[in-house]
């Protein structure tokens, strides 16, 4: 029988003192799936009381961020204006475009019992005529995302259609992503007729057409393949990808551009603080990294 998996990525684990991130996009064997070319999961974590997240005010070109929760809060803020609390289940989408700022901060409430992190944050490259695109933020919440349940496993839509349901997201090239939720001998079928596919494990048992998954892993699905996502004792796991990107993307720290070219403007930009600030949170900043741009993916 021919294995529904075509490559397995490992992921790269940093502890940031408290949690731990787990970043499986990009890396050498393989720069991105469908438009995604960053993918981090975080938590889960509990965070001592006081402590704040602390993701100071940064960056971004290029890209559209994408910041999911399954449990606790982020204090979003961007250079836009924007302040939005992020909560379980639901969406932020921003879109960097020619460049925006922002900062991800824990929300008071939370600090006082001690912060709560388990999530994913994931980045989709702007095709060639979105690179230079106004910035732009939307929230999603969660009565707008579809989901489908059957009573053993349910799925809700982050972006893109899946299952015959479609999420309001928007997305700037085709793009799957979904939140798979299996009940103890549940199982969904991985049907999306999508370039490329990828399953993460976040959580609890699952298997693809009887193939174990380990957690945190990203499993890339073979093209044509239309495996079951099955769970013996329950699980969780993200669905993501989309089409196969159309040109090659650079990413150096939080630039992503179809030249470096792009990616040097961007940084000379950071230098010269010629990015707009954040409102409510323009007294730090994260500084450009001393590690050189020399080649086109890190």
């Amino acid at each position: 029988m021919t294995s529904p998996i075509a490559f397995t990525l490992l992921p790269t684990s940093h502890d940031l003192g408290g949690f731990t991130v787990r970043r499986v996009l990009p890396q050498k064997k393989r720069a991105m799936v469908g438009p995604f070319i960053f993918v981090d999961e975080f938590g889960p974590a509990q965070l001592d009381i006081g402590r704040d997240l602390g993701v100071r005010p940064h960056p971004h070109i290029g890209l559209a961020t994408v910041t999911y929760l399954f449990t606790g809060g982020i204090d979003h803020r961007d250079s836009l204006g924007t302040f939005q609390t992020i909560h379980p289940g639901e969406v932020n989408l921003m879109t960097a475009g020619r460049g925006i700022v922002h900062s991800e901060r824990s929300p008071q409430s939370e600090m006082a019992t001690g912060a709560r992190l388990f999530g994913m944050q994931t980045w989709l490259a702007l095709p060639d005529a979105l690179e230079d695109t106004d910035p732009a933020f939307e929230n999603i919440g969660c009565d707008a995302l579809p989901v489908i349940d059957d009573g053993k496993a349910s799925a809700r839509i982050i972006m893109g259609s899946l299952w015959g349901a479609t999420a309001p997201t928007t997305c700037h090239s085709p793009t799957i992503y979904a939140d798979i939720v299996l009940q103890p001998g549940g199982s969904l079928p991985i049907d999306s007729e999508a370039d490329e596919r990828a399953v993460m494990l976040v959580d609890g048992d699952a298997a693809l057409d009887g193939l174990p998954l380990e957690p945190y892993l990203l499993y890339l699905i073979a093209p044509g393949a239309k495996p079951r996502l099955e769970s013996i004792g329950g699980g969780r796991a993200m669905l993501l990808g989309g089409a196969d990107f159309a040109s090659e993307r650079h990413i150096w720290w939080n630039f992503v551009g179809s030249s470096n070219d792009r990616i040097r403007d961007a940084a000379d930009r950071w230098n010269r603080g010629a990015f707009p600030k954040v409102p409510g949170d323009s007294e730090e900043f994260i500084p450009i990294p001393e590690v050189p741009l020399t080649r086109g993916r890190t």
